[in-house]
């Protein structure tokens, strides 16, 4: 698979993913289970990569997959607790597992490509 196809794909779920979770948790919000203020912190970690994943800059799909993790404890939660959200639970926990492998591959094939990368240290006394 190319970078650019990865790129389209991994872009495409992050926005799924922003759109189902914002939509849920203002849900949550004005339903009364939450209040506004909590539903909101759930969001705003969420949107903290936005521009860098937009963008499709590696660095930030590489430190973006440990904000997905947060989601996905919320998720596999979700799916070990309820009966009413199954579906909302599965589809969640599958989007954010697709994402998870697709984000750090997507950085580090695209960092290859702009030779970015750990640079090797030439001293071999140690």
């Amino acid at each position: 698979m190319t970078t650019s196809a990865l790129f389209q794909w991994c872009r495409a779920g992050y926005i799924i993913l922003v759109l189902l979770l914002s939509g849920w948790f203002i849900n949550k919000g004005l339903s009364g289970e939450y209040s506004m203020a909590f539903s909101l912190l759930w969001v705003l970690p969420l949107l903290a990569p936005l521009k860098g994943v937009l963008q499709g800059k590696p660095y930030t799909y590489a430190w973006a997959s440990f904000i997905l993790c947060l989601y996905m404890l919320h998720g596999l939660t979700l799916l070990w607790v309820t009966e009413t959200h199954l579906l909302f639970a599965i589809a969640e926990v599958l989007l954010l597992g697709l994402l998870m492998l697709g984000f750090p591959f997507y950085a580090r094939l695209r960092g290859r490509e702009l030779g970015l990368g750990l640079k090797k240290n030439k001293n071999k006394s140690a």
